[in-house]
């Protein structure tokens, strides 16, 4: 049987931490769940989400020369990357929606737009 999503395609960074950290705590994994723990998974993860384009070349946007199998196990691999940001920032006590509003205020005056030359 199909189970259907029963989420909004927009999901909230509160949501998915709210959701991983009951995940967590129902399996008794918060002990294990240090800063240090979840950053080194993180890097794995992004190690893994590496592997995928490793010997690709360059790979042109919408991934158009891409299988569906290829894709779904790119969006797995983001998925594990952004699960353990999001759960990492938990642990350490940080909106990370408000962390990254913050740090792009910051880069627009770092990086301001300028005009181009005629």
């Amino acid at each position: 049987m199909e189970q259907k999503n029963t989420h909004s395609n927009n999901v909230s960074l509160e949501e998915l931490r709210d959701k991983l950290a009951e995940f967590a705590r129902v399996r008794g994994w918060e002990d294990f769940h240090s800063p240090r723990n979840l950053l080194l998974a993180l890097v794995g993860e992004v190690g893994e989400l590496s592997e995928i384009f490793q010997w690709k070349g360059e790979v042109a946007k919408g991934l158009p020369n891409w299988s569906s199998s290829d894709k779904e196990h790119l969006g797995e691999e983001l998925s594990d990357v952004l699960l353990y940001l999001v759960r990492l920032a938990d642990v350490c006590g940080l909106d990370l929606g408000q962390a990254a509003l913050t740090k792009l205020v910051k880069n627009a005056y770092k990086y301001p737009v300028t005009k181009l030359p005629c």
